[in-house]
C-alpha cells in the first residue's frame, strides 16, 4: 500500500528494446510518470526493463501504450 487508504500498489515488468543511452531512459520514465496513480518507476539501460507501480487507475497496457508512444518497442 503506498499510504491512501484503499488504493493498493501492484508492479509491472515491462521489456523495452531500442534505449540507447540514459536520454532514453528518462524520455520513458516521463512518460509513465505522467500517467495517474504511478508509484515508483525504476527503468534499467542495461537490462532493458522497467518496473513501475501502479495503482487501480492506470493498467498495464496503458504503460505499455505510453511506452510505445515514445517510440521503443516493449511487452510485458
Amino acid at each position: 500500500m503506498n499510504g491512501k487508504q484503499g488504493d493498493f500498489m501492484e508492479t509491472a515488468i515491462f521489456r523495452i528494446s531500442g534505449m540507447k543511452n540514459e536520454e532514453c531512459v528518462r524520455a520513458v520514465a516521463n512518460a509513465i510518470q505522467d500517467l495517474p496513480s504511478i508509484g515508483q518507476i525504476v527503468v534499467s539501460l542495461e537490462k532493458g526493463e522497467a518496473h513501475v507501480e501502479h495503482g487501480r487507475f492506470v493498467s498495464p497496457d496503458d504503460i505499455l501504450q505510453a511506452i510505445v508512444d515514445t517510440g521503443y518497442e516493449a511487452d510485458y
